[in-house]
């Protein structure tokens, strides 16, 4: 019989599988918000992603920051996690991941540099409590994000059907109002076109 390990790390909570099948998968809640709320950006590096379901993590609130006080270069400001916070709570989206892209994940998510660490939470969906991994930053320095950053969080927020009131929330967030360029945008974009792409000729392939 299949058994069931469940794990959690600081960026993401996952529930791990250990069957019998060759490709055991992993359940990973983008709960902290970050940038793999958006799925062309968690899939860039971690093609096997796909949505699973929406959870809430209470008690915790979403804050943006840099590792240590390092700024991004990346994004140009703060990047999210979670931290504790009685009474708060923070909405995300579980992913159902191969296990052969959880190096990828944790590589992705610098968990090898020390800038984050695997926690386990409990975070409910439908009625249902689930045992995840998300990734938390150590040595958080609080940093608004740039406005870029922000965007592709309500993006994602937007694409997998987040409440309103949530979602409205995030819009709210005040950033660093950078307006310098940003490779990894066009690099999403990317993605993004690559996706649209292949619902239009899935599309065209039913008629």
């Amino acid at each position: 019989p299949n058994t069931q390990l469940w794990l959690t790390s600081p960026l993401h909570t996952g529930v791990i599988f250990a069957s019998s099948s060759p490709q055991p998968s992993l359940y990973l809640a983008s709960l902290w918000y970050k940038l793999n709320l958006l799925k062309e950006r968690l899939q860039l590096k971690n093609p096997s992603a796909t949505v699973h379901c929406v959870a809430r993590l209470k008690d915790y609130k979403l804050v943006f920051g840099n590792h240590k006080g390092l700024a991004s270069d990346r994004w140009h400001g703060g990047v999210a996690t979670v931290e504790n916070s009685p009474g708060d709570e923070v909405w995300g989206v579980v992913w159902r991941m191969n296990m052969s892209d959880l190096e990828s994940l944790d590589s992705q998510e610098n968990v090898t540099l020390g800038a984050y660490s695997p926690v386990e939470l409990s975070v409910k969906t439908k009625g249902q409590e689930l045992n995840c991994r998300t990734y938390i930053m150590n040595s958080c320095v609080y940093a608004p994000p740039s406005p870029q950053y922000l965007q592709v969080i309500v993006m994602g927020a937007e694409q997998n059907g987040l409440p309103k009131d949530y979602q409205q929330k995030l819009r709210a967030i005040r950033t660093n109002m950078y307006e310098g360029p940003l490779p990894v945008m066009e690099e999403l974009e990317r993605a993004m076109q690559k996706a649209r792409e292949r619902t239009n000729h899935h599309g065209s392939d039913i008629w």
